[in-house]
Parts: structure tokens; sequence; C-alpha cells
């Protein structure tokens, strides 16, 4: 019951408030709505009541032209001005009331002087401002000119007085004050305010709106002088829209500038649409109701079936899959019901599948991790001697990259029966991770493991076939035993890894776990933690070799070799940590370490008059990253280095991982001025073939091939003869592991370019090389 009915409060609450969103949704809409069309009513109006006004203005300086002709061709006024007495002029004016009545007049000059004037503060004898404007606006047919006299805006109208030819100019000033903004106002049925501005300085306000309003309109076009398009403003909880006209025409900036401001009450318009909005809020709340008595109804009809399924549902999980659902109906619910039916039949079926799979691998079927733990668990508990052996396919990236996802599960599943195949009843073989496999050889010692290891390599050594393609399984094993080389399957396991990592790094492809190897995998992964943290920690630094031409007999160059100052383990060799940083991917850290402090170490020599080609060693990570010379040739800038200066050593086998990225990588930095170096040639894939390929300068032999040389050793042919044919292929060669002069001395004979070894000169730091070069030049 508790159930039905929160399910019923629950689709009820869902639709109403599902109701309300979209009722609040339309109304809100329909609010902007007419928000907006109120808006553009407003706007029209206040588009009408501009053109009205402009109408008014127009008819308004008629009326005014009109009543100027009428006193210039009266007969008195026509007299006084032609007898040019002041007094007289201003008693005909006085005399004369016609349509100017209310307007100030001014008497002008030809010259634009004031003659008589009826404003206290334009005196006779002064410039009338607005002369020279009402003299063009009266050329260019206009009927009026509008400007500020005494701080407030008016109308200027001009008459002349002819007999027959000018006499006097009479000008008619109507003012805009609060009056005439009234008068605007109830014409164009908008609120009209003016406000003169000269020198810097505003007149009163004239306007139609309410004293309380006032100060904010005043203050507003204070601010906003410059006029504009119409937008929206408030004042004492109205709203109107707005909008600011500069009405000054005088032409002359300083005889100042009036604004008006025309608002159009947007409250006004809204008052149409606010029994609209009654209308819509009761439709609403009727219809929010409706729907709410609809949802409680449908909540009543689907809670009942949806009960028996939740009972069934209940049944389910408890484990009973026996007792049906009895709900006959023919919609969707009695459709779910037959669906609960249909599933209790299969999930037990299910349930023993999951049970298999929670314990077997889902590929090949083999036991997993979780399981092959237990059984090994289990024998050592029972004291059975177990022999485990950790298998992995070492190339299972490379499988993946040449044939995809379904050839490694074809591998894998060929693999997997390999091994079921292989071993006796009571071992077993699990697959614990995506390449690697654990055999478990029970009541076995450690010689009955290794022969077994062995029949694994050749039986899994095969070529398979691919799509028609021959795959070959590059295959490493660790063994360990119980109770030899542990007493808890995760110590057992773990060193069965130790020894299979150590077979993929030793000739051979099988391990048998020594002791104390623990320590040594503890070192290696204490160093790859470090090393992500060697540079920023100050802990790397660089050693510099010289090498000497042999046909100047002068040092002109010098390698840079990196080391590490471990804080816990002290100096760490090269050869331990570079295949550490190439295996876990940290080489590319450390080769832009090395770069920029090579870059900055010969700038620092180069200021000090030690002018040194460095080289570097570049590995095959760095030659598949995208920006090597871009970052290169920044370092090179901001250090204001030259590029000729440094020569990157890269080895071929590094170049054939990707050899079309490489070689335009290696374009790149050549391109740039950096010369290129084959490092190690004689030990991996380097052939003079492959060497017409790369944009290189110089070969470096192998220090393996010159240690030792003699000129009787087999060595000696190689090395003469790759001497020679790398000069005829335009390549400079460069001879590493020098020790014995005799050496040396078989080096020069043959024509080798550059020396390098212990007996020109060890690795130092920069401070030592420094100074050993400059004991070599005081020796020379």
């Amino acid at each position: 019951m508790k159930l039905r009915n929160s399910f019923q409060a629950h689709i009820s609450v869902v639709l109403a408030l599902l109701l309300l969103v979209v009722i609040a949704s339309v109304y809100l809409a329909v609010k902007a709505a007419t928000i907006t069309a109120a808006s553009d009513q407003s706007e029209e109006q206040l588009k009408t009541g501009t053109r009205v006004i402009e109408s008014f203005f127009e008819l308004r300086g008629r009326r005014i032209q009109y009543g100027l002709n009428w006193l210039t061709n009266d007969s008195d006024f026509r007299a006084a001005t032609m007898d040019g007495s002041p007094q007289k002029i201003l008693h005909a004016l006085q005399e004369f009331e016609p349509n100017i009545r209310g307007s100030e007049l001014f008497v002008l000059d030809l010259q634009g002087k004031i003659i008589t004037s009826t404003l206290k503060n334009l005196p006779a004898g002064e410039v009338f401002p607005y002369a020279h404007a009402l003299k063009l606006a009266r050329r260019n047919s206009q009927t009026m000119t509008i400007g500020v006299l005494d701080g407030l805006p008016y109308m200027l109208v001009q008459g002349v007085v002819q007999a027959p030819l000018p006499v006097v100019r009479v000008v008619s000033g109507m003012a805009m004050d609060s009056a005439f903004a009234e008068e605007l106002s109830a014409l164009s049925n908008l609120e009209v305010s003016f406000i003169a501005l000269k020198n810097g300085q505003f007149g009163p306000l004239s306007s139609s709106q309410p004293q309380a309003m006032s100060a904010d309109i005043e203050h507003y076009l204070r601010t906003h002088t410059q006029g504009g398009a119409a937008h929206f403003t408030e004042y004492e909880q109205q709203r109107f829209l707005g909008q600011m006209i500069q009405m000054a025409n005088s032409g002359d900036p300083e005889n100042g500038q009036v604004l008006a401001f025309l608002q159009s009450p947007l409250d006004r318009a809204m008052q149409a649409f606010s029994s609209l909005d009654r209308k819509f809020l009761w439709i609403s709340i009727a219809a929010l109701l409706a729907s709410l008595l609809g949802a409680l109804c449908l909540a009543r009809e689907v809670s009942r079936p949806v009960s028996l399924l939740a009972e069934a549902a209940q049944r389910i999980g408890r484990g009973d899959y026996q007792t049906p659902v009895a709900l006959k109906r023919r919609d969707e619910l009695g459709f779910l019901a037959k669906a609960i039916n249909t599933m209790q039949s299969g999930i037990a079926e299910r349930e023993q599948q999951l049970a298999h799979n929670a314990l077997h691998d889902t590929l090949t079927g083999l036991p997993n991790r979780a399981l092959v733990m237990e059984r090994l668990g289990s024998s050592i508990s029972s004291r059975r001697r177990v022999v485990i052996i950790y298998l992995g396919i070492e190339n299972y990236r490379l499988i993946n990259e040449h044939f995809g996802p379904a050839g490694v599960d074809l591998i894998m599943c060929e693999t997997s029966q390999v091994l079921r195949d292989s071993l006796h009843q009571g071992s077993t073989a699990a697959r614990i991770t995506g390449n690697e496999f654990l055999l478990l050889l029970e009541n076995t010692d450690i010689d009955a493991g290794v022969a077994m290891a062995d029949r694994l390599y050749a039986r899994l050594s095969r070529p398979l076939s691919i799509d028609g393609h021959d795959a070959e399984l590059e295959v490493c094993m660790g063994l360990t035993v119980y109770p030899g080389n542990g007493h808890s399957p995760e110590e057992l396991i773990r060193r069965a890894g130790i020894a299979r990592r150590d077979a993929a790094m030793l000739p051979g492809y099988l391990q048998v776990y020594q002791q104390d190897r623990d320590l040594a995998h503890q070192r290696q992964i204490q160093l790859i933690r470090d090393l992500r943290r060697a540079a920023d920690n100050g802990e790397l630094f660089l050693h510099y070799q010289p090498k000497l031409d042999l046909s100047t007999e002068l040092v002109q160059q010098a390698e840079a070799l990196l080391r590490w100052q471990h804080p816990a383990f002290g100096q760490v060799s090269p050869a331990e940590f570079i295949p550490l940083a190439e295996r876990t991917g940290s080489m590319n850290g450390l080769t832009d370490w090395v770069i920029e402090e090579s870059i900055r170490q010969v700038r620092e020599w180069n200021q000090r008059g030690l002018h040194l080609q460095l080289s570097i060693n570049i590995s095959a990570d760095d030659l598949l990253a995208e920006d090597l010379s871009v970052k290169v040739g920044s370092l090179l800038k901001r250090y204001n280095v030259a590029a000729q200066q440094f020569i990157f050593e890269i080895t071929e086998s590094a170049v054939m991982r990707d050899p079309e990225h490489s070689l335009k990588v290696l374009q790149g930095l050549r391109d740039m001025g950096v010369s290129l170096s084959v490092d190690d040639f004689g030990t991996g894939y380097s052939s003079l073939a492959h060497l017409k390929r790369l944009p290189v300068q110089e070969l470096k032999i192998d220090q393996s091939f010159i240690r030792n040389l003699d000129e009787a050793s087999e060595d000696a042919v190689i090395v003469r003869s790759t001497i020679e044919m790398s000069h005829s292929l335009g390549l400079k060669v460069v001879a590493e592991g020098v020790e014995y002069q005799h050496s040396l001395d078989l080096l020069k004979r043959w024509g080798c370019d550059t020396a390098q070894g212990y007996l020109i000169g060890r690795p130092m730091d920069a401070v030592a090389f420094e100074a050993w070069m400059s004991n070599v030049k005081a020796i020379a």
C-alpha cells in the first residue's frame, strides 16, 4: 500500500510540476511578447510623435513668419525703422501686436547689431548671436533657427524691412519653455523636455513632465549630450521609451545647443494587455487543477499493476524464480509482466554463466587471475610443490598495430590452446592480463618446469598465419618454485613477474628467479619514479668529452653526456637510467632538458670566447615527437646561439621505427642548420645503403670496433673499409672509444676525421672542461 501511495504521489507531483513548468513557460513567453508589443507600440508612437513635433515646429515657424511679414509691411513700423530712432522703433513694436504675441523681438541693422530689443539681457548695441545663422537660413530658404538666448532655448524667425532696399532685420524669438513643452506634449502624445547648453553651462529645464521628475531628467540630459537611439528609462516607478535630439542648428558651436528629450510612456501601452494577463492566469490555474485530478486518477490506475510487478521483483531478488506474475493486461504493463516471467526462466542459467565468467577469461575461457590465485593458495595450504611459469608475449603491441584487435584475439586463442594441450592433468593455465599468462605445474620440480618451458617455447615460436601473413611471437618466461621462492601466492607471482622482465632484457627467453632480485626490482621502481622529477630537483647535470680533429690536431668539438646524481643512490650510470627512461616514456623530458642546458652552456662559452661544436644524443622517442625542430628553433632564438654549433646524434634503429616521420623531423633540423650524425654505427641495422636516405653529414663508428683496434685484427678491416666508403659518400667519420696511442695513429693513417675517447680526454663538468681547454691551448 505504501508503494502504491508513494508511486501515486510521485506521478501526481511529476505531472503537476511538468504542467506548472509548461504553463509558466507559456505565461512568460506571452508576457515577453506583450512587453515586446508594448515596446514596439511605444517606439512607433515615439516616431510618430517626433514627426508631429517636427511639423509643429515648421507650422509655428511659418505662423511667426506670417506675423513678421505683417510687422515689416506696417507703414508706422516702416517709417520708424527708416527714421532709425530706437525709441520710435520700440514704440512702433509696442503698438503692433499681431500673431507674434508672446515672442521676444529684436530689430537689427544690416550688420547684425541690435537696434532695439525686448529681451533685457540682449541690449542695444550688441551683435545679435544668431545674426549670421539667420542670414544663412534665409539664403537656404529655411523658416527658422533654434538657438540659446539668456540660457533658454528659442525659436528664431527673421523678417526684413525693405524700402525698397533692406533697411533693418527683425527677429522674433519664441521661448521653448514649459508651456511650449506642454503644448507639444498635447499634440504629439509624448512627454517633451528641453534644456539649453552654452559655454559648458546648462540652462533651466523646460518639461511637460511633473516637477518630481525634473531632477532625474535634468541629470540624464546633462550626462547624455550626444543624443542617440531610442532607449528605456525609469522615473518615479514609471517606465518610458525615450530619445534625445540635438535641435540647435545655428552652425556655430559657440552659440550653444538645444537638447530635446522625447518620452513615450510604456506603462500606458502595457495597460492594454493587463486584462489578457489576468485571463491567462485564471485559465492556467484551471488547467493545473484539472490536470492534477487527471494525474491522481492515472496514478491510481497505474499503481496497482506496478505493485504486483514490484512484489514479483522482490521474489526474484530472494531467489524465487518459480512463481509467475499473474497480470492479464494487453498494454505495456501486461507485456512487462510477460517479460518478467520470461526473465525468471533464464536468470538461473545466466547466474551460472556469470559465476563462470567471474573466474574465467571471456576470450580464451582460461581461468583468470582470481581463480589461479585461489588454486595456488590451495596448493600452498596443502604443501604441494608447485612450479609457476609467468609467460608474456613481448611483441603484443606490434602485433596489435599490424593485425588489429581481431588478429590479437586470434593469437591469444591460439596461445591458450597451446597451453591447454601442453599441460598435464591437475595443472592450470590462466590469462592474467592482455598479453600475460600464468601456469601452475602441480607436484613438479624445477627441472620439469624448465623442460615444460622449453616445449612451450618451441611450439609458440612457430609462425602463426593471420589473414595470409605470418606472425612470430616473442615469448619470455619467468619461473619460480614453491616453497623455494616464496610462501604466498602474491609473493610467488610477483617474483615470477620479475624473472620474466629479466628474461625480456637478457639473452634467451627464460629466467629462473634469482634470490635478492626483489632489491634490484625495488631499485628500478625507485629510479623510474624519481627520474620524472630529477630535472626539477636539480639532480641532472652534463659532462663534456672533447673530440679531436685529426687533421688539425685541435679540439673544436665536444659531446654532451647526461649524468644523474640521485639523492639516495648517488651517481647513477646512464647505462642504467637511460633504458628505464626509454621504457617508461620519460626520455622526451630528459632530452628537452639536455638540449636546453647544452644551448645555455654554449652561449656561456661563446661569451667567454670559447667557440665549440657540441654533440647531443637524440633518442627514438624524440624522433617520433611532432615538435622537436620547433622546440630546438625556439631555444636557439631565445639564447641567441647559431644552429651550426650543434650536432644531433641519432641511431639508425631509432629512425627505422617510423622512417617517414623520422626523416621529416631530421630534415627539419637539417634545414635549420643543425648537423646530424649516425651514432653507434655497425651495432644495429646500420648500413651504407640506409645512410643514403638520411640527411646526415657524419658517421660515428661504435667504440666496440675501436677500443682494441689493431692493424692485424678483423676490426681494422671493418673500420678502414667504413672510413673509405663513408668518405666516398661525402660523410665525415668519428671514432669513439680511442684509448691507446697506436689506435689513434692507425685512425690518422686511414684518414679518420675525428677521434673521441679517454686517450684524448675523459668526460668533465663544464668548469673542468673549460680549464682543460685552456691548458690545451696553452700547450699548443
